[in-house]
């Protein structure tokens, strides 16, 4: 990790103060921070909404597997079993939407780092 830690600094010194301060904000974000970034954006709503979705299609796999518990035809089971199926499968999908969009979230913060890398070097180069 101090090579790392070295480049980064390397890279700091090469950077005007405004430069410098936009990569401090690139930097790696925690679970939360990666989470609470979902809902930034153009398309923060859609989570929001999407959110919402989700504990309500949870709220129904609770009920489908409380009835699938309490029938007694194999039908009715059947009925509730399938239920509760799909309401997870909805659930699960929903989740991984919001994973790819922490994992895109995270490859364009990268990029825009490399872009300001490549703007640096560029700019140093032309300087000598």
């Amino acid at each position: 990790m101090k090579n790392i830690e070295d480049i980064d600094a390397l890279i700091k010194e090469t950077l005007t103060e405004e430069e410098a301060k936009f990569y401090d904000e690139l930097e790696e974000q925690g679970l939360w921070g990666t989470v609470g970034s979902i809902f930034q954006g153009k398309l923060g709503w859609l989570a929001v909404v999407m959110n919402i979705v989700n504990l309500i299609g949870f709220g129904v796999l609770i009920y489908c597997l409380i009835q699938f518990f309490n029938v007694t035809e194999t039908n009715e089971l059947i009925k509730w079993g399938f239920g509760a199926f799909i309401c997870l499968l909805f659930n699960t999908m929903i989740k991984m939407y919001a994973w790819m969009q922490m994992d895109k979230r995270a490859i364009l913060r990268e990029m825009k780092r490399l872009e300001l890398q490549v703007s640096s070097l560029a700019a140093k180069t032309n300087e000598h």
